[in-house]
């Protein structure tokens, strides 16, 4: 017996022996070897409440063998995939992975509510997120220059007297076809001064916050002519109170929050690396043979 525990060749079988163990146990391959897929309860539940969901009712019992089968299938490629490296350089796997990799750091982060006094100081700290543009409701009334030629500034004033006489509260389909129409709107209510500018343009949207409200003034110039206006309501812009903006200052906090929290836990893990950048190579000068 001594004699055969010291033959070489006992030694190398009994060695190769444990090294086939222990491949198949860390799975060193995907051509030897068993691995071990678990589909465990949870993740047959998650399996049927995705069925579940698509046709609402629940799988049968075969519906739910072909599930299991397809994940069994899915998670098989997944590992050979793997096992090839194949996931190294294919930019939407990595994307892919980057993401649910910053989803999962984001969930470990410290979800307290912010305070009052961190919002407020948010809403100081970045006021233009938050400010509210002037709002403007009026009725314009349209005067092509191509159409008046050199009548243009004479039948303005006329018009405009003929509207002051009215008033504010006047009828202006009593008073006959007024303008010259280009498809404008003839009455805007509780627009934003960039949806002014935008139909009527620049200038036009900045002399009309210096407009009197309540009664006819003009004329205003557009691209598209004279303008006379009635504003009939303005609301001035400026920074809300924190009271009637919380929703949106607590959603932009927190993204904020998050989105530095993130920064700073890059910036710890990056310590654990060491970042080669190689130099770009020198293109080759002018007449040199590529």
């Amino acid at each position: 017996m001594k004699t055969l525990l010291r033959e070489p060749l006992l030694h190398f079988l009994v060695i190769g022996a444990l090294l086939f163990v222990l491949f198949d146990v860390v799975g060193g391959g995907t051509g030897g070897g068993t691995q071990r897929i678990v589909v465990g309860a949870g993740q047959i539940a998650q399996l049927e409440a995705g069925f579940t969901k698509t046709w609402q009712r629940a799988p049968n019992e075969a519906e739910l063998k072909d599930l299991v089968d397809e994940w069994v299938r899915e998670e098989i490629a997944t590992r050979e995939a793997m096992a090839l490296g194949l996931e190294r350089d294919d930019t939407v796997i990595r994307r892919r992975l980057r993401q649910k990799f910053e989803f999962m750091t984001e969930d470990q982060l410290d979800a307290a509510p912010p305070s009052e006094a961190e919002l407020q100081a948010f809403l100081d700290t970045y006021p233009d997120n938050f400010r509210r543009e002037p709002r403007l409701s009026f009725r314009q009334v349209m005067l092509d220059p191509q159409r008046r030629g050199a009548a243009l500034n004479e039948d303005a004033r006329e018009l405009l007297a003929r509207l002051q006489a009215a008033g504010a509260d006047a009828d202006l389909g009593a008073l006959g076809a007024l303008g010259d129409s280009r498809l404008l709107p003839e009455v805007l209510a509780d627009a934003s001064l960039r949806d002014v500018a935008r139909l009527f343009g620049e200038a036009f949207a900045g002399e009309l916050l210096k407009v009197e409200p309540g009664r006819w003034s003009g004329p205003l110039r557009s691209g598209y002519g004279v303008h006379l206006v009635l504003v009939t309501a303005r609301e001035a812009g400026g920074l809300p109170a924190l009271a009637d903006v919380r929703p949106l200052v607590e959603r932009d906090f927190m993204a904020d929050r998050r989105r530095r929290a993130l920064d700073a836990r890059y910036a710890s893990m990056l310590e654990r690396y060491r970042v080669v950048v190689e130099p770009r190579p020198t293109p080759p000068g002018p007449g040199v043979p590529q």
